[in-house]
């Protein structure tokens, strides 16, 4: 039984008419056509009635990019390692994963052959001529470390090349951009006499703490004054890249002054213990002018950029 086809009575008979059956519709000779329900060997099963498969929750927000995986902080800890930018492109994590592998070789060779070295040489000088030896095991040191060295002035090189901030800004043509290059030029040139400074510094209180007259101490003392002398290398040569208005200069000047920064504050809060009165103004002076010209070269960077200030 379809539906919509009336049922017979109890007898076999049609049910009578209502006042809106429909009529049946009359054949060619008068006689009432009778409408034949076809009939299918086979019920017809409507299209599509497989239900769909549930949907598959979307796995978590991973907090590196897909192409590298997050590094464990276990490994991280274990090996001194910072933490790199999750921004990084593969071709510029790859290149810094190596140039922090061959910072470590470095810093080893600096930091243990310039006090062999200069220790060494002042040993054999002022008690026995073993000390000339321990100078030649420094200066093989220091070779090793230079060369070290070497390797991530290629690295580096190569960094660059994959570096937007190392190439010259896109808004070099404008007034603002050059300006804010000439600007970081300066406040570079000014932390290179800043070091320059601070070496100084370092050497010239090393008469006060008898440094010179000890072989151990000369060779701390010569070590500890390297790394202001270093930083003062490393500013003044961001100082032809600020005049292509190579962003990337107005960076590494402002990653230096953190570091002076950080050392003025030790030198403040140590001037506030000892109740030294010039140490802590000169601390003072020193942490504005470094904080002031991190914010400035900061800026400066998103002006060379061409971003918004």
């Amino acid at each position: 039984m379809y539906p919509g086809q009336q049922q017979p009575g109890p007898y076999g008979q049609q049910p009578p008419a209502g006042p809106y059956a429909q009529q049946p519709l009359a054949g060619p000779y008068g006689q009432p056509q009778q409408y034949q329900q076809p009939q299918y060997p086979y019920p017809q099963q409507p299209q599509y009635q497989q239900p769909y498969a549930p949907q598959q929750p979307y796995p978590p927000q991973q907090p590196y990019p897909p192409q590298q995986p997050a590094p464990a902080h276990g490994h991280e800890a274990g090996e001194g390692r910072m933490r790199l930018d999750p921004h990084l492109t593969p071709a510029q994590r790859e290149l810094t994963e190596k140039i922090q592998a061959k910072s470590k070789p470095m810093a080893y060779g600096m930091i243990l052959g310039l006090p062999l070295t200069f220790g060494g040489v002042h040993y054999g000088i002022t008690r026995q001529p073993l000390g000339f030896v321990a100078a030649l095991v420094g200066l093989g040191l220091l070779a090793f470390g230079v060369y070290s060295l070497l390797q991530m002035q290629a690295l580096k090189r190569q960094l660059r090349l994959v570096t937007a901030d190392a190439w010259r800004s896109p808004a070099a043509h404008l007034p603002g951009a050059r300006k804010a290059a000439t600007r970081a030029a300066y406040l570079n040139g000014v932390l290179a006499l800043l070091s320059l400074a601070a070496a100084g510094y370092l050497l010239y209180k090393g008469v006060g703490w008898g440094a010179y007259g000890n072989s151990f101490g000369f060779g701390a003392l010569v070590t500890a004054a390297a790394l202001p002398f270093g930083m003062a290398l490393a500013a003044a040569s961001t100082i032809p890249q600020l005049i292509q208005v190579i962003p990337a200069g107005a960076r590494v000047g402002r990653s230096l002054y953190s570091i002076l920064f950080a050392l003025a504050t030790t030198v403040t809060v140590e001037g506030i213990k000892g109740h030294d009165v010039p140490q802590i103004g000169g601390g003072a002076v020193a942490l504005l002018i470094c904080g002031g010209a991190m914010s400035l070269l900061g800026r400066a960077t998103k002006r060379m950029r061409g971003e918004p200030v």
